[in-house]
């Protein structure tokens, strides 16, 4: 499995093409570094080089990419850990159509502290932190499919985003990061075909129009947002951010505050019915139900991603009840 990182490793953090690497789990520092690589098992990782890594992503035979952004309290190894959740992704996704996804991590270094609410607030600063390197990471992606059309070195691969939780504030920050560094203003490529909002951590009025996270509207085809207002674990969320002051409900719990100011190609679904089917907290209910069912959140992706296209009952809001 391809991945893409920044956190620390045990060896050197000059980048070597070939090596072998390990994670420092006991260091949560956000390097500005970041290093392109290949998992062939558990604790057993391979450095490819920038070159290397879309080379081999070019070649794999499927049509499109899915690059996965974790949430926060994630480590790289272990049941429901960030490899063993993209292993799940690419075996639904391969069960359902072979050759449509090839799912690659990007992995940020949250904490290996003890106690949830530590860990919650360190990740939110490396969250952050996180963003100068990874938007060089979107430059590299958007400099690989815009080669000129006439060379062999173009690739075709459509390129979409799914981000959990704190994976969303990842993603925003690295998306206007990525803006300030290309000098693009509000000329904003579209990149993605679908990025797909699971349980976001981010304040509900995030995708409004005059907000910052706007620009995760501009840069895709389609936004889905999915939400449950029984997500247990958004609660540790909510007691950092009202200790520092911020009051805003989630988007994970509520969806977007308002659908009229959200661009139209923003779509909301209500989880409740089925989020806690999944796991205890409710949380990450984007892969399978504990029946080994794929839950609805993977069929829209599936059809999404498959279709280029989101179809809701309520043309004018863009919500759906699943």
């Amino acid at each position: 499995m391809l991945f893409i990182t920044n956190r620390v490793l045990l060896e050197s953090s000059h980048s070597e093409s070939g090596r072998k690497i390990s994670f420092d789990l006991n260091d949560n520092q956000a390097l500005q570094s970041v290093f392109f690589c290949e998992r062939h098992g558990e604790n057993d990782y391979e450095e490819l080089g920038s070159l290397s890594f879309f080379e081999t992503l070019k070649t794999t035979s499927a049509k499109q990419i899915l690059i996965y952004i974790h949430g926060f309290n994630n480590m790289p190894e272990g049941e429901g850990e960030i490899f063993s959740n993209a292993e799940k992704l690419q075996r639904l996704f391969d069960n359902a159509q072979e050759n449509l996804v090839e799912v690659v991590p990007m992995i940020w270094p949250c904490d290996n502290d003890f106690g949830i609410l530590k860990d919650y607030w360190d990740d939110q600063y490396a969250a952050h932190a996180s963003a100068p390197a990874f938007s060089r990471v979107f430059e590299k992606f958007l400099s690989w499919r815009n080669t000129d059309f006439d060379t062999p070195d173009t690739c075709m691969k459509r390129i979409n985003i799914l981000s959990h939780s704190m994976g969303n504030r990842v993603l925003k920050k690295t998306l206007l990061e990525f803006k300030d560094l290309s000098f693009l203003g509000e000329n904003i490529p579209l990149i993605f075909r679908n990025v797909f909002m699971a349980a976001p951590d981010v304040v509900n009025e995030t995708l409004q129009k005059y907000h910052e996270g706007k620009i995760i509207t501009q840069v895709s085809r389609n936004v889905l947002v999915f939400y449950a207002a029984d997500d247990l674990a958004l609660r540790a969320s909510k007691v950092v951010n009202l200790k520092n002051k911020v009051v805003s409900r989630r988007l994970g719990h509520t969806g977007p505050e308002n659908m009229n100011l959200v661009p139209k190609n923003v779509y909301a679904f209500d989880c409740d019915e089925f989020n806690n089917k999944c796991d205890p907290k409710g949380h990450t209910y984007f892969m399978e139900d504990r029946d080994g069912t794929p839950t609805p959140v993977f069929e829209q992706m599936l059809s999404a991603i498959s279709t280029g296209r989101v179809t809701t009952a309520d043309n004018e809001r863009n919500t759906v009840i699943l």
